[in-house]
């Protein structure tokens, strides 16, 4: 029986990377007070605001959908709704999380290319006139890097979030693959000159355990905080190991340490299996996300030969390298793809 392989199938199939291990066995010595007020907490909040170079409260939590849908619960009311790439995790990933958190938080999906919102879509949208029986948009959720792999610039970003500041609105930047990210280019310090509200910045498929940190840039979101998370079932008592793997994800100085540099590398790893790839290659190879077409008889037969990939939203199929992504596994991968194409030709 072929045995399932899961190198390709998501970055979050990976275990933790070493720094972050060795952060939480650190971290797990003696005792500390709990729900967040524990000196590694502070010391991890610490290295984020640095990275970010911003005034912020840094909470943590063990799921990127609680992060998305707590976020969100301080950017809309129930009656209002959230503008986002119609492809975007929250839209698409989440099962309604945003309005269970938000008791009834709605959704606008606006189009783009490889997962960039359309920014004439974004206009249209905020144009729209405020009736009786529909959800007004009260804020955007950005993504990068995006769904299908792609990198915001600086300049793209701002151009999508002050049409929306203009209007009083929120911003939230869902960056589950952040550092995927600044390890393309993306400047991690653009977050607090652009003026995002609330970053989830991404650390389980980064290569930790299950961490996001939220992050509050806006001093208007920190009231009452500790008790809106204990009501959202989201104040771990443990929290030292939640913050504990930001010790080993980044660097004391505010560099962006193991973080960046292993997104580097999966990011390389995708580059080199998009290199290999006998398939159309369907969106921008930016980050560490590839995304081609097959036919459903390739991706079975691919399948049968042991690799698990998914096909994705706009029917692509995709594959996601990680930190601990090698070139062995590129390479077998690719001579797998290269027969299976041999026998179906493009």
């Amino acid at each position: 029986m072929t045995i399932a392989r899961y190198d390709f199938a998501s970055d979050n199939v990976a275990g933790a990377m070493p720094e972050v291990m060795e952060a939480l066995l650190a971290a797990n010595a003696g005792t500390a007070s709990g729900y967040g007020s524990d000196h590694v907490s502070q010391a991890a909040g610490e290295r984020i605001r640095a990275a970010l170079d911003v005034d912020a409260e840094v909470k943590f939590m063990p799921s990127g959908t609680a992060a998305n849908a707590f976020a969100l619960t301080l950017l809309a009311s129930p009656h209002e709704a959230v503008l986002a790439h119609e492809h975007a995790h929250i839209c698409t990933d989440e099962t309604g999380a945003p309005g269970f958190f938000g008791q009834g938080v709605g959704l606008i999906g606006l189009p783009g290319a490889s997962g960039k919102i359309e920014l004439s879509a974004l206009e249209e949208a905020l144009a729209q006139p405020d009736v009786s029986y529909r959800q007004p948009a009260a804020a955007l959720s950005l993504t990068t890097a995006t769904e299908y792999g792609t990198v915001y610039s600086e300049a793209a970003l701002k151009a999508l979030v002050d049409p929306v500041k203009a209007k009083g609105y929120g911003v939230h930047l869902d960056g589950a693959r952040l550092a995927n990210a600044v390890a393309a280019g993306f400047d991690l310090k653009a977050v607090g000159r652009l003026g995002v509200d609330l970053l989830v910045m991404g650390g389980t498929k980064a290569g930790s355990t299950p961490t996001e940190a939220v992050v509050f840039l806006n001093p208007e979101h920190r009231r009452r905080l500790d008790a809106r998370i204990k009501h959202a079932g989201q104040l771990i008592s443990k929290g030292r190991f939640l913050a504990a793997p930001w010790l080993g994800l980044l660097d004391e100085n505010g560099g962006t340490g193991p973080w960046a540099a292993r997104a580097a590398h999966a990011n390389a790893m995708a580059r080199k299996l998009a290199d290999l790839m006998p398939y159309p290659i369907a969106h921008p190879v930016e980050a560490n996300g590839i995304f081609v077409t097959m036919s459903d008889a390739a991706l079975e037969r691919l399948r049968g030969e042991g690799w698990f990939v998914y096909r994705f939203l706009d029917g692509s199929a995709r594959f996601m390298c990680s930190w601990a992504t090698t070139v062995e596994m590129v390479e077998a991968l690719g001579a797998a793809l290269a027969k299976i194409a041999l026998d179906e030709p493009v």
